[in-house]
């Protein structure tokens, strides 16, 4: 049975609700802070909100300006100045606006003042263990390249001259901007940390002669994860590697480990590529397959993938190696995962958990300059074996001879065979010593090599 109220006491609890009711529907929503990420292609705009908002955004050219009207929201703190070097975003303006019968509702107008003709993508996010309500503003230049994957045609070496091209590698740390990754409790953020060494490693390709390193991201800006490979894909990648740091609920778990692509996230990534391929200029190992049938596409992208899946397993192989030789490993075979980033048809990739981050030991070394040096050498120790091994056509790499060695052999007899020096074998193997193990595969340098 349902009990009425009337009467006075029904009275004073209507007026109660009611008065509730509007100061619900009265009180502001707050913008806590505002943050910027300029990145080499867009720059991120966040607002933090304590709320859900709503929100029209729209450009106004001459001057070139995005404007963002949030309905009933009010600005908390001031508005930050636009960072330095950022090519897109001159300067951040915010103002308050009344709006209803006598002014009832306050709006805010947050106006971008833009350095070019820019295209704008915004979207709210849920609030995540660092972060509460987010709008987001990503702003792209006009004449930029269209956000769908563009692919870039390996370079193609010219035989008859003799000359060779170089070997690129992708070099992506993990996550950046307003994503910062596993986080320690005294502050140590992972995008850092991965930063730090992916720049390292970028470095030491770099002095490769035959070898080309390009970063994903330079600095603290926020790449998306397809973005990832379309970077790679756009600069003719032969390689990609992402680095990040791990966490996990139980501090004790420690060491490095080294992910390639399951066959289940290859078979799905296949199906994408396959549903899209009518309208997008795809190419897969350099072949485009956006004019073939489903069938011959179809066989494209397993033949594809296939190399690539035997690939991505040999240069995880030599990296996890190379990485137990400078720290503990996790485990002591590859693992294979679904991870975006791994998911090129077209380009070997592994991404690298360079140790817990919530184990205070690898935090610590993690944390330390030189550590991160050692992790980087040890994954070019890695990529370079790979590539001893498995010799890209008309690279350096290629016309580099080999030795396979033998029971009996020494370095000092080896050199004499080939007629090199045993410093220049030393070098050319980044060897510490005389001691050779049988089974190794070792460089022989040109002879003006060293």
């Amino acid at each position: 049975m349902r009990a009425l109220v009337t009467g006075p006491l029904a009275i004073g609890l209507g007026c109660l609700l009611a008065l509730s009711a509007w100061s619900v529907r009265a009180a502001p929503a707050g913008v806590e802070s505002i943050r910027t990420w300029p990145a080499p292609d867009h720059t991120r705009i966040v607002l933090d909100v304590d709320r859900p908002v709503e929100y029209a955004l729209f450009v106004l050219r001459n001057p070139d300006r995005v404007v963002i009207d949030l309905r009933g929201t009010r600005l908390l703190k001031r508005v930050p100045k636009a960072r330095p070097g950022d090519r897109l975003l001159a300067r951040i303006r915010a103002a308050q606006r009344k709006r209803g019968e006598g002014g009832a509702r306050e709006d805010l107008r947050v106006v971008l003042d833009m350095k070019q003709r820019v295209r704008p993508k915004s979207f709210l996010l849920k609030p995540n263990q660092k972060y509460g309500h987010r709008l987001v503003i990503d702003v792209y230049p006009t004449g930029g390249e269209a956000a769908g994957t563009t692919a870039a045609r390996k370079q193609v070496p010219d035989t008859a001259s003799g000359k060779q091209r170089d070997v690129i590698v992708a070099v992506d740390a993990g996550h950046g901007g307003d994503d910062p990754g596993a986080v320690t409790r005294s502050g140590l953020r992972e995008k850092d940390v991965v930063l730090a060494i992916a720049k390292a490693l970028g470095r030491r390709i770099d002095r490769i002669p035959g070898m080309k390193a390009v970063l994903i991201r330079s600095g603290d800006y926020f790449v998306g994860l397809r973005r990832r490979t379309e970077i790679a894909r756009k600069h003719g990648a032969d390689l990609f590697v992402s680095i990040h740091a791990d966490s996990f609920r139980n501090p004790r778990v420690s060491g490095s480990g080294v992910y390639v692509l399951s066959k289940r996230g290859a078979s799905s990534e296949a199906a994408r590529w396959l549903a899209k391929q009518e309208n997008a200029s795809d190419f897969v190992g350099g072949v485009s397959i956006d004019d073939k049938d489903n069938v011959l596409a179809s066989v494209l992208v397993d033949l594809q993938q296939t190399a690539t899946l035997s690939a991505s397993a040999d240069l995880g192989t030599h990296v996890l190696k190379a990485l137990g030789r400078v720290g503990r490993r996790h485990k002591r075979r590859i693992e294979r995962a679904g991870f975006m980033v791994l998911k090129s048809p077209d380009i070997p990739s592994i991404l690298i958990e360079t140790g817990f981050l919530t184990n205070p030991s690898d935090a610590k070394r993690l944390s330390n300059p030189k550590h991160q040096e050692q992790v980087a050498r040890a994954i070019l120790n890695g990529i370079l074996r790979h590539f001893e091994r498995n010799p890209l056509p008309g690279t350096r790499f290629a016309a580099t001879r080999r030795h396979t060695i033998a029971r009996g052999e020494t370095l000092s007899g080896i050199a004499v065979r080939y007629q090199v020096s045993v410093e220049q074998l030393r070098t050319a193997n980044r060897l510490s010593g005389s001691t050779i193990r049988v089974g190794d595969v070792l460089r022989i340098p040109g002879r003006s090599d060293g």
